[in-house]
């Protein structure tokens, strides 16, 4: 282990652990409500990414207004996605609902293929790149204290996720409509028969979703570049929701942490083998966590009579 970088590395990785949350908690959003596994959520985060490039760099609007508008056009797409391939679907196999997911995915990746092409992008600086903060920490390395250096984007990054994460926490905890959004994912059923509308609950949380994942995109989209393959990003999502929960909107803040910190350990590690297993490392604490905890940290233990 290079312990003079471990410091710097196992920062680094927790904050990046931030953006990361914020992706699974997109997911969350519609497992949490609907109880289905989204695996179109990357997909929706690319798109709101490239929509915000968009409106700034192509239609030249102020930045803070290209993603006020790729936000508003995320949650209308979510709202399509909803009303035309999932509402037809209801009632049908839990299976065949996931499956749909999956094909959207396929079909959102090739219109954003289709309408903006396969090149790298410069994405926007919203941060100063020019001036990263330094933290003096109390270890002592060759007689010299050891200092972290923090680019503005990943720290602001990390503030930013946090809070978005936050937020929403508090809007299911605290709204009415938060509320009739958990009770809905209990039993689909029984919330009709109280009087939830349960379709127009589902529109909600698929709105909701696609504008966390534009949130996401746009985070992730600073400190890595714009391109197809920023979807990818979502498969480090997934160990992040079953480590923190399917359900724990909490669980992803601590999800994501762990699975940052993971890697960002693993790649201050001086032997080669090791450090290229950061890609790795979340299925790694997944499988370890999931043998001790199976429902995950957070994760509800559900008790079925017969």
């Amino acid at each position: 282990m290079n312990w003079q970088l471990l410091p710097q590395f196992a920062v680094t990785g927790l904050l990046a652990g931030g953006p990361l949350a914020l992706t699974a908690l997109g997911l969350v959003l519609i497992f949490k409500s609907t109880y289905i596994f989204n695996f179109a959520q990357g997909q929706l985060l690319l798109l709101g990414a490239l929509f915000t490039w968009w409106f700034a760099v192509e239609v030249g609007t102020p930045l803070w207004l290209a993603i006020l508008l790729a936000i508003l056009l995320s949650a209308l797409i979510g709202l399509l996605i909803e009303r035309l391939a999932l509402r037809p679907m209801t009632g049908q196999p839990l299976l065949s609902i996931i499956l749909m997911t999956l094909g959207l995915s396929q079909v959102l990746h090739g219109l954003a293929l289709l309408l903006f092409g396969g090149v790298q992008r410069n994405f926007p600086q919203i941060f100063s790149a020019a001036n990263p903060y330094r933290l003096t920490t109390p270890f002592i390395y060759n007689e010299k204290p050891i200092v972290i250096i923090l680019k503005q984007n990943l720290a602001w990054s990390f503030v930013i996720a946090i809070l978005g994460v936050l937020v929403i926490g508090a809007f299911f905890r605290y709204t009415s409509t938060g509320l009739a959004m958990r009770g809905a994912s209990e039993d689909h059923e029984l919330a009709q028969s109280i009087g939830l509308r349960i379709r127009r609950i589902f529109g909600i949380s698929w709105a909701l979703a696609a504008v966390v994942a534009t949130m996401g995109g746009v985070l992730l989209a600073t400190s890595s570049g714009l391109d197809l393959s920023l979807s990818v990003v979502v498969l480090a999502a997934f160990p992040v929701v079953l480590l923190g929960g399917l359900e724990s909107i909490p669980g992803t803040i601590v999800g994501g942490l762990l699975i940052g910190l993971s890697q960002g350990i693993v790649s201050a590690s001086k032997v080669p083998l090791i450090r290229n297993m950061s890609e790795i490392m979340p299925y790694v604490v997944l499988l370890i966590v999931l043998l001790i905890r199976p429902e995950g940290l957070f994760g509800q233990r559900r008790i079925e009579r017969i």
